[in-house]
């Protein structure tokens, strides 16, 4: 069997371990800062082994990492440099969660002249909704638009952000804060966030979404010279880009963006009663007509294996977790750094772990 290390035993961390562990084909090395959910992974799953690791220690991360196959980090974003760069001194393929670009950029840096496979940005967005935007410009020509939409959601919001936590609050604010990679009129450009506010409506409900960073990948720079538009936006429902831009901006807590996680950890509950809302638009020509082909899907909290997993777990650890298994299965390249768009849809769907989102 392939062994596996995952970093990070919080929300995603443990549902990428559960698949991981529970399909046959890996034995898991889990690692993390805090020692009680590794302790509790390890006993659930016989083929799990757990130890607490300091993500910005060398030793630490030498001692989980030597004589494995791959690695999963599910740490904070700004722990994955160091992570990426004593997978490629030990040998082992690297995969990440992060929507972080300068992150990415400095992975993508050490991909170069490695021997293993280096495939940052493997969640949901970036990740599927990528490999997604690609399936459908590929389906049609001279296509002049490509429109990326993903929201984490609560089913039930009581608030007036109308929002509760799901994922890392730490990458909530940093999308919210940097600006965002598009394509305007065949040109590589950055637009800020929170705003091109714009009004949806998907099964009935009504969004809206606006620019967040780090959603395209590389799909930004690879599409440039093939598309004319191509954006990302976050969906939230009405109202919530109206709040956030008044505590970043008119409160000034980008300036204090720790003291806001503090604030939102404190005064925001979790959820696992969640709703991912994933929407992808391609407009070109098909037949010589002008169409416009559209994936749109919302995928729910459910029970996988008699427990509830929340959707924003799902979603995320499928993504990873099915192109691991791709590489695995010889469908990947062994080396180098790995473009999401480049994966194939079809293959991505009829994988076990993918199949979360068919």
């Amino acid at each position: 069997m392939n062994e596996l290390v995952i970093l990070g035993a919080g929300k995603i961390g443990r549902m990428v371990c559960h698949l991981m562990a529970s399909c046959g084909d890996y034995t898991v090395r889990l690692g993390d800062v805090a020692e009680a959910p590794v302790h509790q992974m390890a006993k659930k799953y016989r083929n799990v082994s757990g130890r607490v690791v300091d993500f910005a220690d060398q030793r630490s991360l030498d001692d989980i990492l030597k004589g494995a196959w791959a690695v999963i980090s599910c740490a904070p974003f700004h722990c994955n440099p160091l992570i990426a760069e004593r997978s490629k001194a030990l040998g082992v393929h690297y995969f990440d969660l992060t929507e972080d670009v300068s992150v990415t950029n400095q992975v993508k840096k050490l991909a170069e002249g490695a021997k293993t496979l280096f495939a940052p940005q493997c969640g949901l967005a970036p990740g599927f909704i990528t490999i997604t935007a690609n399936h459908l410009r590929k389906s049609m020509t001279e296509v002049s638009d490509l429109r990326l939409r993903v929201g984490a959601l609560p089913r039930f919001p009581s608030n007036r952000l109308k929002y509760n936590l799901t994922w890392s609050t730490e990458g909530l604010i940093n999308e919210y804060c940097h600006p965002c990679e598009a394509v305007l009129n065949g040109q590589l450009t950055t637009v800020p966030p929170l705003e091109q506010v714009e009004h949806l409506t998907i099964d009935g409900v009504e969004y809206e979404a606006f620019n967040t960073s780090g959603g395209l990948g590389t799909l930004a720079i690879t599409l440039k010279d093939r598309v004319r538009n191509v954006n990302y936006k976050t969906i939230r429902y009405p109202g919530h880009c109206d709040l956030m831009k008044f505590l970043l901006h008119d409160l000034q807590m980008q300036e204090a963006q720790g003291q806001l996680k503090d604030i939102f950890e404190r005064s925001l509950p979790a959820t696992e009663q969640d709703q991912i809302v994933i929407f992808v638009s391609a407009t070109g020509k098909v037949g010589g007509r002008l169409t416009e082909r559209t994936y749109a899907k919302t995928i729910y909290h459910q029970d996988i294996d008699g427990e509830n997993w929340s959707g924003i777990q799902i979603t995320t650890a499928a993504g990873v977790t099915a192109i691991v298994d791709l590489l695995r299965a010889g469908k990947l390249p062994q080396s180098g750094f790995l473009k999401m768009e480049t994966v194939d849809y079809e293959q991505f769907l009829q994988n076990r772990f993918g199949k979360y989102y068919a």
